[in-house]
């Protein structure tokens, strides 16, 4: 079974076949870096990187492109704000756009591009452009005139006749009064005043924002790449705008597949500044009882990609109990590994013959149907859940129920899918070793504790009991006497 990918220039599902056998082109529209990463960046770039993820298991060697955003309204509205500079603020949220990305687990790029570091190349494709008459000068702004390219809406569904009646009635700006169409939109806007600017043959200015990410793709994956992926936001005028200006000048497709995940909604309203439900990822993170990281990463993934994600306070608990079961499961082989007699191999070593294959074929099932995670991220849960059982046997009644072997077939596979997934165990004992008894702190007390039941002093057998479960430790007594303990 091929990988089938929901393609948002078709409107259907289509199976994949990338343009050169087990290669894949692939380009991620980044951020624009004038602040924080919000919830959106953190669901956007979770859902890219597993996909990306997911095919470079499945076989492909991946080429994975994203640029950065470095010249903008925005970034010089900040730096005003901040008396700083353009460059000073591009480099500031570009190292925490690295940090926050790190702290979710998202791999890092095989490239990222920045748009003032391709400015010949912008400007080489705004003069091929304009020689096919695509564009137009206009009083040192350069424009795309969108009523020459015939395809254009074909990403979006929108047609200039409609959006033109939805106009009716509205004020034009400046740029209006010089454009020769409302739609048409700038390639290259004239120097302004203590503002950044590179010299052109239409005079000094910057490059518009759609013509970075044509400009960028081309330098770097060539005419035509296999997936173009982005936000549902990006899909008009932004994506639209590309496959316009890319595809005038090379006559060939800009991608052969679109995709674009959902947007991000708090408690069912759109994210927003102005609502005062804007989160940044390191708040999240960082909040008093915040999640783990793999909480929301997993969290994301418990969503099919393409639809609304909503985040609620009651979304995140059960995201945080969700992610510790699964997390417990995750290190069932380093807790129980060694007295079941297993020899230790670290997940990088686990290879495909020792997996529950059963399960694998479940899992490549599921993320074969358009990157189906959250059944896949099912499947993980059966494991995990099994695990979990079992590691309760082990700890009350001294041994499981199942044979060691095909414990440790199941907890490989889970450590592997979930690794697929992007989903690392994180330590479940670390946090109470450190602020808990030590291991002959509880050993000696409950040898205290056996002493006093020998005594028949039950009031301080009990006593110690109850201080040990005050700190996180559970004392089972078994037939014979003996007395184990976990935290």
């Amino acid at each position: 079974m091929s990988v089938a990918i929901y393609n948002t220039l078709s409107r259907q599902k289509e199976a994949f076949e990338p343009l050169t056998p087990n290669q894949v082109t692939m380009y991620c529209c980044g951020v624009t870096v004038y602040d924080y990463c919000h919830l959106g960046h953190a669901r956007s770039y979770i859902v890219w990187d597993t996909i990306r993820r997911y095919l470079s298991w499945r076989g492909y060697d991946v080429r994975y492109v994203q640029n950065f955003t470095d010249i903008d309204d925005k970034i010089l509205n900040r730096a005003r704000n901040e008396k700083s500079s353009m460059g000073a603020v591009a480099e500031k949220y570009t190292a925490a756009y690295f940090e926050d990305m790190a702290r979710l687990n998202i791999l890092e790029a095989d490239e990222y591009t920045y748009a003032t570091h391709t400015i010949d190349g912008i400007k080489r494709l705004i003069h091929e452009l304009e020689n096919k008459g695509y564009a137009y000068p206009a009083e040192g702004d350069v424009y795309y005139s969108v009523r020459k390219f015939d395809g254009y809406g074909k990403l979006s569904g929108r047609k200039l006749d409609d959006m033109e009646a939805g106009r009716s009635g509205r004020v034009g700006t400046k740029a209006d009064s010089i454009k020769k169409d409302p739609f048409d939109f700038a390639l290259w806007k004239a120097a302004k005043p203590d503002e950044p600017s590179w010299e052109s043959t239409w005079g000094p200015g910057r490059p518009g924002w759609h013509i970075e990410c044509s400009a960028m793709v081309r330098d770097r994956l060539g005419d035509t790449i296999d997936i173009h992926v982005g936000g549902a936001d990006l899909q008009f005028p932004h994506h639209e705008n590309e496959i316009a200006q890319s595809e005038a000048a090379t006559g060939k497709p800009l991608a052969t597949y679109w995709m674009h995940n959902g947007m991000v909604n708090v408690d069912g309203t759109k994210m927003s500044k102005s609502l005062g439900n804007f989160t940044t990822i390191r708040n999240l993170l960082d909040a008093e009882a915040g999640p783990d990281p793999m909480a929301v990463r997993m969290f994301v993934m418990q969503s099919q990609y393409r639809m609304p994600l909503d985040f609620t306070e009651e979304a995140i608990v059960a995201a945080k109990k969700g992610w510790a079961t699964l997390n417990e499961g995750l290190n069932f082989g380093t807790q129980h590994g060694e007295s079941l007699g297993w020899a230790t191999v670290s997940a990088n070593d686990i290879a495909a013959d020792d997996l529950d294959e059963a399960a694998v074929d479940q899992f490549r099932a599921s993320m074969d149907d358009d990157f189906n995670t959250p059944g896949a991220i099912a499947i993980l849960f059966g494991l995990a859940k099994e695990l979990q059982r079992q590691s309760n046997l082990i700890v009350h009644e001294g041994k499981p129920d199942t044979d060691p072997k095909q414990l440790q077939q199941q907890w490989q596979t889970l450590v592997t899918l979930a690794g697929v997934l992007g989903l690392e165990a994180q330590s479940i004992e670390s946090d109470s070793a450190d602020t808990g008894p030590s291991h002959a702190e509880i050993e000696t007390l409950v040898a205290q504790r056996a002493a006093a039941k020998q005594a028949k002093n039950y009031a301080e057998s009990d006593r110690i009991r109850d201080e040990l479960k005050a700190q996180g430790i559970t004392l089972i007594d078994k037939p014979g006497g003996v007395t184990i303990w976990h935290r």
